[in-house]
């Protein structure tokens, strides 16, 4: 097979490093790719938002099979591209990526479906958002309805934090036009966990679980970002709630979007809330997570290839994975000023010594400069990964991992998993 994974970030590296054990791989590229990319798979010059480079590349490489990491090309339809090109892609349709691309959309599924999530209202005049924040108190949830990058939601403990993020969203319009219209729901308490599934458009099975970390700073303090860090599997999660997550959320949005005509195929994420009354969904995406899938491969005992295989062919009906009885936790590392303004140039130094600690060291934000040196390129740069029999195993392993690292110019938050 020859494969081509889409992105350059975290995530993109980790579908990568499992992508290049399969014994049914022939060539592996990754477009654009980073400098920790290149040394498992060929890469591309070409942005993961350049659909018609991408298929272009695609073909002339005779590629078997895309990848794609990131949502925003779903949503913009690198697939329908791809498979009009006759080209497999383990991802869904602009249609059924709408699922992320979406929060409104997403809601409609879940009550067509009888999906259970929280309350909620949709607005496209900031005034009217404004008048229903004062009508329903806080604390309440202020989300842009399109894609904001993971950045998009605000969980408003006061009125004026919510005003202030509908003003922000709406008026100042800092996602752009993602926050023309904000969907402002109730606030579900309880324990937040990731879920995932691979869908083939008809079926689909479990990918594992995680718990995302969110907030820039230790104790879930600071801004939201893209994700600091986060643990495999999630805490609490058993066989019977994996079964209970399929039966009451997964498999009825899989099959409400089939009945649209939309079937969904490749990774399908759901975001929830474990409440009293069970698991509620915050939110679908339509992709792996980053830093989630960072946390969950090397927790994969079976070849991830196949699996994506049959996810594109319609053959997950009877196709199951192995997973190993490991707790894996996963630590991001971030320039300083990350998520407002984060640096950038700054040399990085020890990841040979992180990865004698037993840890996966996955690159995101970094680059080459003219010396060769390892430097920092975004805001998310690393994410430091290891496994463990049991969760705090694995945190000692990983923190040890991220000890033996030099970068004084970067940061990451100390509580991942405690």
């Amino acid at each position: 097979m020859r494969v081509l994974v889409v992105g350059s970030g975290g995530r993109e590296h980790a579908l990568c490093w499992a992508l290049a054990a399969s014994p049914l791989l022939t060539k592996l590229w990754c477009a654009p790719g980073n400098p920790g990319i290149a040394d498992i798979a060929a890469c591309l010059p070409i942005a993961a938002t350049d659909i018609t480079g991408l298929v272009m590349a695609a073909l002339d490489q005779e590629i078997d099979l895309v990848v794609p990491g990131p949502e925003s090309v779903l949503v913009a339809g690198l697939a329908d591209a791809l498979l009009d090109a006759g080209i497999a892609c383990c991802g869904p349709r602009a249609a059924a990526a709408r699922l992320e691309g979406s929060k409104s959309f997403t809601k409609e599924i879940c009550e067509a479906a009888g999906i259970p999530t929280a309350r909620w209202e949709r607005f496209e005049d900031a005034e009217a958002a404004r008048e229903f924040v004062r009508r329903r108190g806080a604390p309440i949830v202020v989300k842009a309805d399109g894609l904001a990058a993971g950045k998009g939601v605000v969980v408003a403990a006061t009125e004026q934090e919510a005003l202030h993020a509908i003003e922000r969203m709406m008026e100042a319009r800092a996602f752009g036009e993602a926050g023309a219209a904000v969907v402002i729901e109730e606030c579900l308490t309880g324990q937040e966990l990731s879920f995932f599934a691979l869908c083939d458009g008809a079926h689909a099975i479990p990918f594992g679980s995680a718990r995302d970390h969110k907030r820039a700073y230790d104790g879930d303090l600071g801004p939201n970002t893209g994700g600091m860090g986060a643990v495999s599997p999630a805490p609490g999660m058993t066989k019977e709630a994996e079964a209970a997550i399929m039966a009451g959320i997964v498999r009825p949005a899989l099959a409400e979007l089939a009945r649209r005509g939309l079937p969904f195929r490749g990774f399908l994420f759901a975001g929830l809330m474990h409440t009293e009354e069970g698991y509620k969904l915050i939110e679908f995406n339509a992709r792996m997570g980053d830093p989630e899938c960072q946390a969950l491969l090397p927790r994969l005992a079976s070849d991830l290839l196949p699996a994506l295989l049959a996810a594109c062919e319609g053959e997950l009906a009877h196709f199951d994975l192995r997973w190993r009885e490991e707790a894996s936790c996963a630590v991001v590392l971030a320039s300083k000023g990350y998520p407002e303004h984060p640096s950038a140039g700054s040399v990085i130094s020890g990841l040979d010594r992180a990865a004698a600690q037993g840890a996966l060291v996955f690159h995101a934000g970094t680059a080459r400069d003219g010396g060769g040196n390892l430097t920092a390129a975004g805001g998310r740069v690393l994410t430091i990964c290891a496994t463990g029999p049991d969760a705090e195993a694995a945190r000692r392993r990983v923190y040890a991992a991220v000890d033996a690292i030099d970068w004084p110019d970067g940061f990451c938050r100390r509580d991942i998993g405690a």
